[in-house]
């Protein structure tokens, strides 16, 4: 560990699944001392009982796996979205199968605005709902799912879908503002079959809205990266003195582009020849587009991964002291929102936003597993903060202070969730007669719905039921919040 007075935290548990043999494994379940092992930072002071060393054993296992198998998945994932695109262009099967045997097959273009992600071929829909409204109270939740679902997609897609769909939007400077961020934590080599940066968001404005509303979505995790499910996987924290001396995954952290050895300088060097650093350049772009509108709100939002870096982003504005940004800050909404710090950062947080008078809104999809992790637990420190926007399987929306069974992993609820994920399959094909066309199921969710009657916390995950939880359900209002 860092000498004191060089570090940039007051505390930490940081593993590193690379230096970890499996020999070194197998000795961590007969050994409480976690500081000799050499891929574990951590001070002698920490509880390192046989259950914590347990836990550490578990999610080094799954890292290293996840190592071995990301070509694999990789490429899993190219054939996938390949296929599925391959469908689109061709106008389905029958259209593929006819192309094919004429020898006119149209291939996908990965940059193109047809081409879509894993996400986008399960849920389709990239239009606003024509009901909801500038001054609905629906709205800005809507479009803050939306912008979330459209981060996963490459660059001419989103452009296409804000420009011509949309219309009342533009999106700022698209060349300039559509960022693929560098991690500089990255320790694998990466090869041709490899997404080669892992963090991507957008930059949009709503020139519908009175005033002017700027919108920031950073993208989630991407099935078939093993680097996203390392990152959500990962427990390691860094205990921050300027946050409350709250300690905070540090996944998530390195994600947005905090520096290895520096932690978060307010100011760094970032030539335009280099990769960019997520943080610092939104940082830079907001402060440019905010001074030519001064009277514009801003919206900072994601799903998933990236619901925890539009949180994480936040509360770096907030360690540096942005005021003027903070205050044309109007809300952050996440959907399916892991967990990213423990109780003393949450309290940080609930200060900070008080303070400014942000709005939060952590919307949960009834038992969407993302949402649930990692546990709440003396183990694993992690607590959500805030008040949760919860949404039942019928879309009825009721606002708790933790969601139901907070922990996922429970065997009271192992038959009432696959009791829920039957329904949820039933649904997708009575939905689109009870509400309307634009709520047909494609066969990729179907099958998803299939498989959640294995594992129901992933298929809920999926962004489908966060748009129609905010479409149909009653959206409920922070002052009707119950307390467990």
């Amino acid at each position: 560990m860092a000498s004191n007075k060089n570090r940039f935290y007051d505390d930490c548990f940081i593993i590193n699944s690379e230096k970890a043999s499996y020999l070194d494994l197998l000795g961590l379940l007969f050994s409480s001392k976690l500081k000799q092992r050499r891929f574990i930072d951590a001070p002698e002071q920490h509880n390192h009982r046989f259950r914590r060393r347990l836990v550490v054993f578990g999610m080094v296992l799954l890292q290293k796996l996840l190592s071995l198998v990301r070509i694999p998945l990789a490429l899993t994932g190219i054939v996938v979205v390949t296929l599925l695109n391959l469908l689109t262009y061709n106008g389905g099967l029958s259209g593929l199968l006819l192309n094919l045997m004429k020898g006119k097959l149209v291939w996908p273009e990965k940059s193109s605005e047809m081409y879509r992600s894993m996400l986008g071929n399960v849920d389709t829909r990239v239009e606003l709902d024509n009901n909801i409204k500038p001054g609905d109270p629906k709205y800005k939740a809507l479009l803050s799912m939306m912008a979330s679902k459209l981060s996963y997609e490459n660059e001419a897609f989103i452009k296409t879908v804000i420009i011509q769909h949309w219309k009342v939007f533009f999106l700022i400077f698209m060349i300039v503002f559509f960022y693929i961020f560098f991690n500089p934590n990255l320790a694998m080599c990466l090869t041709d079959f490899e997404e080669r940066s892992t963090t991507q968001a957008f930059m949009m404005q709503d020139t519908q809205s009175n005033p002017n509303l700027i919108v920031v979505a950073f993208r989630g995790t991407q099935p078939f990266s093993a680097y996203d499910w390392k990152t959500n996987v990962d427990i390691s924290w860094y205990e921050l003195k300027d946050m409350g001396k709250g300690k905070i995954h540090s996944g998530f952290m390195k994600a947005l582009g905090m520096q290895k050895t520096k932690g978060w300088p307010k100011e760094i060097q970032q030539s335009t020849h280099q990769h960019q650093f997520a943080y610092y350049t939104l940082r830079q772009k907001l402060w440019e587009v905010l001074q030519e509108n001064r009277d514009a709100r801003l919206i900072v939002t994601g799903h998933s991964l990236g619901s925890a870096l539009a949180v994480l982003f936040v509360a770096v504005l907030m360690l540096h002291e942005e005021e003027w940004l903070l205050e044309k800050l109007e809300a952050v909404y996440t959907f399916g929102q892991p967990r990213v710090g423990d109780h003393k950062f949450g309290e940080f947080m609930i200060d900070k936003l008080r303070k400014f008078d942000v709005k939060y809104f952590r919307y949960v999809y009834s038992n969407d597993m993302v949402a649930r992790i990692p546990p709440d637990d003396d183990t694993f420190l992690s607590k959500h903060f805030g008040p949760c926007f919860y949404f039942n399987s019928f879309y009825n929306g009721k606002v708790l202070s933790e969601e139901p069974n907070k922990n996922y992993f429970s065997w009271l609820w192992a038959i009432p969730k696959r009791m829920i994920a039957v329904w949820e399959l039933i649904r997708a094909f009575i939905l689109p007669y009870m509400k309307g066309p634009e709520y047909k199921e494609n066969w990729v969710m179907i099958t998803l719905r299939i498989m959640g009657l294995v594992t129901p916390g992933m298929s809920a995950h999926m962004p489908q039921d966060y748009v129609n939880s905010i479409r149909l359900g009653t959206l409920p209002s922070v002052h009707q919040l119950k307390r467990d």
